[in-house]
């Protein structure tokens, strides 16, 4: 029980990691220390995407689904809950680097407007540090 209630929070945290990878830019509007966290952790969701590594948090969710008595899943986090979503036929090498071009490309533009909004109020100023 104590395990598939870690398998269940685990996933919960894998999702707002990779909603945070994809749209945590935004953040950086409101509260500009969070480019510190967000950049980072955009670095890494593209490498787990380019580079076709597990993500950890796979790995630690199927190991905990098997020690509730569960089945897992194969493959990665994408693939089992992300992919089916979006693509039913499953990953290929070309959705995954249509996946990883997306992060790219959101982020390029939210930080193009992060720098934009920062010329225009004249740098970092202290308040909003």
């Amino acid at each position: 029980m104590v395990y598939l209630v870690l398998a269940n929070l685990l996933l919960i945290i894998h999702v707002a990691i990779i909603f945070f990878v994809v749209l945590g830019g935004l953040l950086v509007l409101r509260w500009r220390w969070m480019v510190w966290l967000h950049l980072p952790a955009a670095v890494w969701g593209m490498l787990i995407e380019f580079s076709d590594w597990t993500c950890p948090l796979t790995t630690f969710e199927i190991n905990w689904l098997q020690a509730a008595g569960e089945a897992g899943y194969a493959g990665g986090f994408i693939e089992h809950y992300l992919i089916p979503l979006i693509y039913p036929l499953g990953l290929t090498s070309r959705v995954q680097f249509l996946l990883g071009f997306g992060v790219i490309a959101t982020n390029v533009l939210v930080y193009v407007l992060v720098w934009l909004r920062w010329r225009r109020v004249g740098g970092m100023s202290a308040d909003r540090r």
